[in-house]
């Protein structure tokens, strides 16, 4: 008579036991597919870098490797801008600027829109040096819209900032340009060069 307790206890630890075995054997199983699933995340990401590299270090050689704006990296988008502007193809540059909203990092957009406005006040200092000031106005004004927009995603973008300044000197002597004192951005650079006519040095 005094066994029956000690044996429904027996079979009550014996039930308990198997249910913590059966609880730890599901946390194990839960473990190692999410470690399975992170493994093959970083496997991924990892070959999404290599592969980005690669597309960026062919650009750099000089490669003509087509991407899709839609897809590519912002490092890529990077490199194809740079390689297309650096060739004078500024449509194309234009249309992958135009499609580079999807990158989310704020200060590499603006780095590739202010290689943009350095392109265009290059094309504008030739046009200066050309004489050709109905070229060299609106290609300022262009790059100064870029360098603002550049400075709204990256405020504290000091070479952007200097750039700016660089714009805002280069046609405002020349007949039909408008100064407008808005144009200055916080913190920009004070008084580089003095007020004659002529193309500044040290430009982007």
């Amino acid at each position: 008579m005094v066994s029956a307790p000690s044996g429904r206890l027996s079979r009550a630890l014996s039930l308990v036991g198997a249910g913590l075995r059966k609880v730890r054997t599901l946390a194990l199983a839960t473990a190692l597919v999410a470690s399975v699933s992170a493994l093959a995340a970083l496997t991924w990401r990892l070959s999404e870098i290599r592969h980005d590299n690669g597309i960026i270090d062919a650009l750099k050689a000089g490669d003509d490797v087509a991407v899709d704006p839609r897809t590519a990296s912002g490092e890529v988008l990077m490199a194809r801008s740079e390689f297309l502007l650096q060739r004078d193809r500024r449509e194309e540059a234009q249309a992958l600027l135009d499609a580079s909203s999807s990158i989310a990092d704020p200060k590499l957009r603006a780095r590739l829109i202010g290689n943009h406005g350095n392109a265009r006040i290059r094309d504008a200092i030739a046009a200066v040096e050309r004489a050709d000031n109905d070229k060299a106005i609106p290609l300022t004004r262009l790059a100064k819209d870029e360098y603002r927009l550049a400075l709204r995603l990256d405020p504290d973008a000091w070479d952007i900032k200097y750039n700016f300044d660089v714009a805002m000197r280069i046609v405002r002597d020349f007949p039909g340009y408008e100064k407008d004192s808005e144009d200055v951005p916080p913190d920009a650079p004070k008084r580089l060069w003095t007020d004659l006519p002529g193309v500044p040095k040290g430009l982007p």
